[in-house]
């Protein structure tokens, strides 16, 4: 009897977990992301309260050290087929992994979704819909996405006798701020720079599509060493080795030089701020747009994200519904006003959010304004592998190992032979 009766409680227990279980009914995602610091506490933060909004959901996610980590991660995962459900990826990765048929077709996600109307899609702005959109086809979705901005000291533009509210509009106004803005080492101060220059391959595509070139061709055929390309790569080469007005700088020495005041213009991603405010900052900060010059585009960077086939449709169900939630208007506008992140709709920018950071930084709206006539980088699977290719043959043009031609000729072999690879 005695035995009956254990067996009769252990069945109840048994029964009752799984009573509890099944009434929850909650679906849980994994979600893999390369961001830290203050970026990664505002994304912590935002799917605390989508976990919070959406009871039958739950976003787990798992930071990963760099951009670098995450891709080595998720192609390890991919081998053994332990993916996560949702994961950053820049679009050259977005691309690979089409093609090894591991993504969920976002296509097919909007054309069964009667939320995401023609009217929903019309209000992302254009440039991020193009950068998902790879030989006709969507396969990821715009997620933190950035453009390059300047940052300058205004109690440096003071003492120049330039006006502190009006940064360099063209490439030549940003060389003769540079000029004056530069001043020898004394006994008592340090020599002061107009601008860094970091060798950043980012910075180079703006550079090159503002001197009306590009990286690659409809084709895929390698131009960025085109006169476009050395016109761009010699003038900002001209600052640092000729006219010694920027300083030449690795990593993060250009913005500490920046907070330190030996540098009076920085050049770095929309979302440099939220780094720089966590130090104190002892001058009056501006914030401006990239100066112009035969084009005003610039080129956006940062993630975008995709859906990893799980075989099971309601995850894949949950992990949309956290997409669509975290790109709405509202959300959009809190993760763009809160990190510097671009908003990603243009709806976003009539919000309470958005219109009271304007208020606080009104040169914000100059670097917003960028985003009608942004480009991005090459989406084929080649280009995340060249980046780091272009910025070896980037620095040893700094450094005088080779003209901007054989620099750049130098890169373009290098995502020739990639891309013949990837064939």
């Amino acid at each position: 009897m005695r035995r009956v009766l254990i067996v009769l409680i252990l069945g109840l227990m048994i029964l009752g977990g799984c009573g509890k279980a099944a009434q929850s009914g909650k679906v849980q995602i994994r979600f893999w992301h390369g961001l830290s610091g203050p970026l990664g506490d505002v994304l912590n933060e935002m799917i605390v309260e989508f976990n919070r909004t959406h009871p039958d959901i739950e976003v787990v996610t798992n930071p990963i050290s760099s951009y670098t980590a995450l891709s080595q991660k998720l192609s390890a995962a991919l081998n053994v087929g332990k993916q996560p459900d949702l994961a950053q990826v820049f679009e050259s990765w977005a691309a690979k992994y089409q093609k090894d048929n591991v993504l969920v077709s976002i296509d097919s996600l909007l054309a069964n979704d009667p939320e995401m109307t023609p009217e929903e899609l019309a209000d992302f702005y254009p440039v991020f819909m193009q950068s998902i959109t790879y030989k006709g086809k969507k396969w990821s979705f715009p997620f933190n996405k950035s453009v390059r901005a300047y940052f300058y000291n205004k109690d440096a533009f003071y003492r120049a006798g330039l006006d502190p509210n009006r940064f360099p509009a063209t490439w030549k106004e940003f060389e003769e701020y540079c000029r004056l803005l530069t001043s020898p080492e004394t006994k008592t101060h340090p020599a002061a720079y107009g601008a860094n220059f970091t060798v950043n391959e980012w910075q180079f595509v703006n550079l090159i599509h503002q001197a009306g070139g590009t990286i690659m061709d409809k084709d895929d055929k390698p131009v960025l060493n085109s006169p476009a390309g050395v016109e761009a790569l010699t003038y900002i080469l001209n600052l640092v080795n000729k006219e010694k007005t920027a300083k030449a700088s690795k990593e993060m020495d250009g913005q500490n030089a920046f907070l330190a005041g030996t540098v009076a213009m920085f050049e770095g991603s929309s979302v440099s701020i939220t780094y720089m405010r966590q130090q104190p900052i002892n001058f009056n900060i501006g914030y401006a747009p990239l100066p112009t010059y035969k084009t005003d585009q610039s080129a956006i960077s940062g993630a975008n994200i995709v859906i990893f086939k799980s075989g099971d449709p309601q995850r894949e169900k949950a992990a949309w519904e956290f997409i669509k939630w975290f790109t709405d208007t509202e959300q959009t506008a809190k993760w763009s006003a809160r990190t510097c992140y671009m908003p990603l709709r243009k709806s976003a920018m009539q919000t309470p959010t958005i219109q009271n950071f304007l208020k606080q930084y009104p040169q914000f709206t100059a670097i917003y304004a960028q985003l009608e006539h942004a480009v991005f980088e090459p989406q084929h699977p080649a280009w995340f592998v060249a980046r780091d290719e272009l910025k070896r043959s980037l620095e040893k043009a700094k450094e005088g190992i080779l003209t901007p031609q054989q620099a750049l000729d130098e890169a373009a072999q290098k995502l020739g032979e990639l891309i013949a690879k990837e064939r």
